[in-house]
Order: C-alpha cells, then sequence, then structure tokens
C-alpha cells in the first residue's frame, strides 16, 4: 500500500519507519497530486493548530505553523471528498476534528497528565466495548502522551471510543460512516513490550479499511 504521510521530511521519520517497517510504503508530501495518487492518507503529529481555523484566538497554543495546517487540512478534504482512509496521530486527531467543525482545547487543565516530559508519558486508558479499538486491545490499553491539548467539541459524524478516565480527555475517534480514524497517543512509537502492546495494530486495522480492489 501507498500511504501519504502529510508533513515535512525533517518531521515525520517515526511515521516513515512506522509505515515502512509494516511492509507499506510511505510518502512524505504535501502535494495534492501525490496525495490523490495513494491508497491512504496518515496525519502526522507536531505542532499545535491554528486557532482561527476553529473559531478562536490563541489561548495557550505554540509552535504554530499556519501554512502547514493550511496544507494539511486540503490533504484531508481531499481524502474526505474521495473517501479514502485518513488516520490521525496527536494533532492528527485534533486536525481530522477541526476539519469536520470540531474544537481544540488549547491548554488542558490536566495538561500534567499527558505533555512530553523528557519523553513520552504513559497512562491508562479506557475503551468502548463496541468499538474498532477494542477489538485490537480489549477494554484496557497503557498508552503514550506527548501533548498539551486535546479534542474538544467533536468534529461532524466522529464518536469518540477511547477516554482518559483521569480527566475525560478523548484518546480515539471514529467516524460513523466514513474511514477516518484519530488517536490522541502515538502508536508510531509503541514498539511493544511485555506491559505495552505494539502500536501496530493500529496501522494493521487502518490498511484494512483500503477497498479490497486496491490492495
Amino acid at each position: 500500500m501507498l500511504i501519504a504521510i502529510a508533513g515535512k521530511k525533517t518531521d515525520t521519520e517515526n511515521y516513515v519507519r512506522y509505515v515502512s517497517d509494516a511492509g507499506h510504503t510511505p510518502l512524505v508530501t504535501l502535494n495534492p497530486g501525490d496525495i490523490t495518487g495513494c491508497d491512504a492518507l496518515l496525519l502526522p503529529g507536531g505542532g499545535d493548530i491554528t486557532p482561527a481555523f476553529f473559531g478562536e484566538k490563541n489561548h495557550g497554543s505554540r509552535c504554530i505553523d499556519t501554512e502547514l495546517d493550511i496544507l494539511q487540512l486540503q490533504a484531508l478534504e481531499l481524502c474526505l471528498r474521495n473517501r479514502k482512509p485518513v488516520l490521525g496521530i496527536c494533532k492528527g486527531m485534533q486536525l481530522i476534528n477541526v476539519g469536520l467543525g470540531g474544537t481544540v482545547i488549547q491548554d488542558m487543565p490536566t495538561a500534567e497528565l499527558h505533555k512530553y516530559k523528557d519523553g513520552d508519558q504513559y497512562h491508562v486508558t479506557v475503551i468502548d466495548p463496541c468499538s474498532w479499538l477494542h477489538t485490537l486491545y480489549g477494554g484496557s490499553l497503557t498508552v503514550n502522551s506527548a501533548h498539551h491539548q486535546s479534542v474538544g467539541r467533536l468534529g461532524d459524524g466522529l464518536t469518540a471510543v477511547q477516554y482518559c478516565p483521569q480527566d475525560g480527555c478523548p484518546e480515539a475517534f471514529v467516524h460513523k460512516s466514513l474511514p477516518i480514524l484519530g488517536v490522541q497517543w502515538h502508536p508510531e512509537r509503541l514498539t511493544g513490550t511485555a506491559i505495552r502492546p505494539s502500536g501496530g495494530k493500529v496501522l494493521s486495522y487502518f490498511v484494512s479499511l483500503i477497498p479490497s480492489s486496491r490492495q
């Protein structure tokens, strides 16, 4: 499978490795023509989204790249129109939410539970028993966090399927009718240990959403 990664080559090495290690072909690009020719789109993590794109002034957002946001939102819109599968990771999940009319909590009151501190933080989450994520990991999963923002009001068609029980932070969602997934954590950095399962299951499930005629 040819999977577009909508970002800059200097910022997406982990995602390239994540895709290639699973036996698929990554293409880091922000060119709409390239994305049209790919089987699916991965929206990676990164800085914060320009608050104006969800109707707010800056109340704690940082490391903003408005030009990148525009290009990533255009990539998302292209895939929505063509019903291509999209996976959003961390910022990518928030970007999907914004692209579908949702909002972002710009600086979580409980950010200390989730933000990067000389490495990822880890915490337990609960998973909806009727969700795609439950079929992969069961009802509980320890995930890695590196964010101070979270999804606020959910965008059109999105349903949250995983939460942090400590503060209710949405950790994953799915679209009700389109092949759209988002996770707030970083499966590309979960390599799998005795106590922490591999994040590769997320990518495998995502690839399964690609129409069989293209697999």
